[in-house]
């Protein structure tokens, strides 16, 4: 009898074990289970598109090779006087003023050489409108004062025979006919110092100078002028 309680003791002892050891199995298989059910978080990484190579050279291109303008190493000349100045335009066509220019050493301020034998044909002098009743014709040497003197003539008429000609400015009043008035200056003479020079300044009957020119005339030649005076 007492072998069968102890028999029966143990088996309930060993029951129990078997209890506890079965439901500790079963607690650990829900915990597991529970557990993956947790989301696990993970680092989000992002390639990038294109990857930049710093140590890369610059792309050239595939289809248009285009050689490279930055010199990494550039070479600057800082000594002035090998440095080529800068030039504006370009001078390979250009030619240096006054290049194959032979200068005289007397060139100068040349009067007429006394005894010249060059010979100064008439002249004309050209013509000027006025309407006034008469106009005032002074004259002067305005070259070398040689004693030139001249003739003038209004209308083919001598009006004054013989005028020296000086520094300062000697002249006439010619009365003005409708039409054209002809002066005539005939050179006398060519003085010392040929050929005959002079100026000669025209003025209306108001005083105000309508025409100036010059002359130079051989003995004989002469110098015209047409005054014309339009009908009233």
């Amino acid at each position: 009898m007492a072998g069968y309680l102890l028999s029966l003791l143990f088996n309930r002892t060993m029951f129990r074990k078997s209890i506890s050891i079965t439901c500790m199995c079963c607690l650990l298989s829900f915990i597991g289970t529970a557990q993956t059910d947790i989301p696990v978080q993970k680092e989000l990484k992002i390639d990038a598109a294109n990857k930049i190579d710093d140590t890369k050279q610059p792309d050239q291109g595939t289809s248009l090779k285009i050689p490279s303008v930055v010199d990494n190493n550039p070479e600057v000349n800082m000594d002035m006087n090998t440095r080529n100045p800068v030039k504006m335009i370009d001078d390979r066509n250009l030619v240096q003023a006054g290049y194959g220019m032979k200068i005289d050493p007397k060139a100068g301020p040349r009067e007429p050489k006394e005894g010249s034998k060059q010979h100064f044909a008439d002249m004309y002098l050209g013509d000027v409108k006025s309407n006034g009743k008469f106009v005032g014709i002074v004259c002067r040497d305005h070259e070398y004062v040689d004693g030139d003197r001249v003739k003038i003539y209004v209308n083919d008429k001598v009006l004054d025979p013989n005028i020296l000609l000086t520094g300062s400015f000697k002249g006439i009043n010619v009365d003005l006919e409708e039409g054209f008035n002809r002066i005539d200056f005939e050179a006398l003479n060519v003085g010392s110092s040929p050929p005959n020079t002079a100026q000669v300044d025209v003025y209306d009957d108001q005083g105000v100078l309508i025409y100036s020119n010059k002359w130079l005339l051989s003995t004989g030649s002469k110098a015209t002028l047409i005054i014309t005076k339009e009908k009233e």
